[in-house]
């Protein structure tokens, strides 16, 4: 239980409240070349890196559960490790490890796909059906695990497997789809015989079809539907062909804005999903496949589109993508048990809790802050801030200055002793790989971080400021040789549209008149041990669980 530090006895001068303000895809890079952020004019940020105490977090591999330092973080490992206090072993690493060592072959999860793929479908000999994003990203699945599936069903005697793939372009290069979709081709190809049918039967772009999050777009989700399950779309003799012909209707659209697709053979799609049939989505990253199980698990009372049909199948996900809805009822590999959060041991304290993001992050600073957890702790209060259904370019602003408003809001509310919120720009529009707009996300999230700030001294209170991961400060490739902008064949740069390997700023924000804090680098410093430092700020000591505090005292 935490319990009052009279050693932090000057901290007891905070008496306003402790503000965690998140600038999601916010990282240091080491060179302003390609940075967003180097552009950006954010007259707020300079003062703050100038005048406040800030040291640096790692935000990315084993500092946030990753396999891997050379994984990059993202938004859920990311927050899971801010509100946690503490470091899991993240989905990546828990399906690899669970391959590697056979077990998710000896569950009874992937024992039941199998024997419902060869009992329910007697006329296709047994049909499996894989969804999932086709790449290795490593933030919401990985092509190795997939085809670890297609080699095991093979192996458990079933005759046909259809692969229903998302086109990646967001954690990879933004058009390198065919980089993963030729090879996946040939693997399958040669797996295939007499006995056993492999094919890529649907697929296109993930933020086009099937991906969407938090009900931001529940079109995508039906779209997904209508391709994968019903076999509708622009039809292709395969995968790669349909990349290149969608590529020469739509010149320009990077990978992850393609449209849907579907596989066929004289004019009938070659997988569409029937009932018997068995059907595992391949991502271990729960906010983005979430809505999609709804689909296949609700029954009658799934009222977010019209299916046409809803085949009755055996489905499972990689992971459980929500704990506390239980969906899916049925998944391969058992997801990190994350206990004694930040925000569940502030509410036993009696600490009341306020949370604000717009709808992109909205997951991120609620569920995936409390350890994977859907309903709220006693004291939290949390608010939404509906996000554009637009594209990010197009509104690089996006919801930084409601989420400011509501924020201020609460504190001059005085009802909260903790208040938490994200700002979603300079991931969202960073994605985009546009650099003029990404310069603009920051320079609107910096304009409501001002306004915060104001507020945050007007209550006397304390704000940590950080992020969950870099992104708008990369957002060309770097030539290894030259560190310069690579470039593309008519000169331009070339976007790079995924998450940066880079660490993330901690500035710590007062003007509370006799107070000295200040932070500590250390070589670990990362995103979990913001926890244990707000309750510092606060004058508790750390869960036993947690990592350390960063804050310094006096001096």
């Amino acid at each position: 239980m935490l319990q009052r530090n009279e050693s932090l006895s000057q901290v007891a001068a905070v008496v306003g409240p402790v503000v965690l303000i998140v600038m999601d895809g916010y990282g240091l890079s080491k060179t302003d070349a390609g940075s967003a952020i180097a552009a950006a004019n954010k007259p707020t940020l300079d003062r703050l890196f100038a005048q406040h105490p800030n040291i640096r977090l790692r935000a990315h591999g084993t500092a946030v559960g990753m396999p891997s330092d050379e994984d990059m973080g993202n938004s859920e490992v990311g927050h899971n490790a801010l509100g946690a206090g503490q470091v899991y072993a993240q989905g990546a690493a828990l399906v690899a490890n669970s391959i590697a060592s056979g077990e998710i072959w000896q569950g009874q999860a992937w024992q039941e796909i199998v024997a419902a793929a060869k009992a329910g479908s007697a006329g296709k000999g047994g049909r499996l059906h894989c969804i999932g994003l086709l790449s290795d990203g490593n933030v919401h699945s990985h092509i190795d695990h997939l085809k670890a599936l297609v080699r095991q069903a093979k192996a458990e005697g079933l005759r046909s497997v259809r692969i229903h793939a998302l086109i990646d372009g967001r954690d990879v290069p933004e058009t390198s789809a065919l980089d993963y979709v030729l090879p996946f081709e040939a693997f399958l190809a040669e797996l295939s015989d007499a006995d056993f049918d492999a094919r890529i039967a649907s697929g296109g772009g993930r933020q086009t079809i099937t991906m969407d999050r938090y009900d931001a777009n529940w079109p995508m989700v039906e779209r997904g539907w209508k391709t994968h399950v019903l076999g509708q779309g622009p039809q292709f003799p395969n995968a790669g062909a349909a990349i290149e012909g969608l590529r020469q209707q739509h010149p320009g659209v990077i990978d992850q804005d393609l449209p849907e697709f579907v596989i066929a053979e004289q004019g009938r799609p070659i997988g569409t999903i029937e009932d018997g049939d068995a059907v595992v989505l391949f991502n271990f990253r729960g906010d983005r496949a979430i809505e999609i199980t709804r689909a296949f698990e609700e029954g009658a009372a799934f009222d977010k589109f019209d299916r046409v049909r809803a085949p009755k199948v055996s489905y499972a996900g990689m992971l459980q993508y929500d704990g506390d809805l239980k969906l899916p009822a049925r998944f391969l590999v058992a997801p990190p048990a994350i206990r004694n959060t930040s925000g569940e041991w502030f509410s036993k304290l009696g600490i009341t809790q306020f949370a604000c993001s717009e709808t992109q992050k909205f997951g991120h600073v609620t569920y995936f802050w409390n350890g994977n957890r859907s309903s709220k702790f006693e004291g939290e209060t949390y608010l939404e801030v509906p996000s554009d259904v637009v594209p990010f370019e197009q509104r690089p602003w996006m919801k930084s200055a409601e989420i400011a408003d509501a924020m201020i809001a609460a504190l001059q509310s005085g009802q909260h002793k903790i208040l938490r919120c994200n700002f979603a720009n300079g991931d969202m529009v960073g994605h985009t790989g546009n650099f003029r707009a990404a310069t603009m996300s920051i320079e609107a999230v910096d304009l409501a971080l001002g306004r915060l700030l104001k507020a945050v001294e007007a209550a006397g209170g304390v704000a940590l400021i950080t992020a969950d991961h870099g992104n708008a400060d990369e957002m060309f490739e770097l030539d290894k040789k030259s560190g310069q902008p690579a470039l593309n064949k008519d000169g331009s740069p070339k976007a790079k549209t995924a998450h940066t390997l880079n660490p993330v700023p901690l500035i710590l924000y007062h003007r509370i008149p006799g107070l000295t804090l200040g932070l500590k680098q250390t070589a670990t410093a990362g995103l979990s041990n913001l926890a244990a430092t707000t309750a510092a700020l606060l004058g508790y000591d750390k869960h036993a669980d947690w990592d350390e505090s960063l804050l310094t005292v006096g001096g």
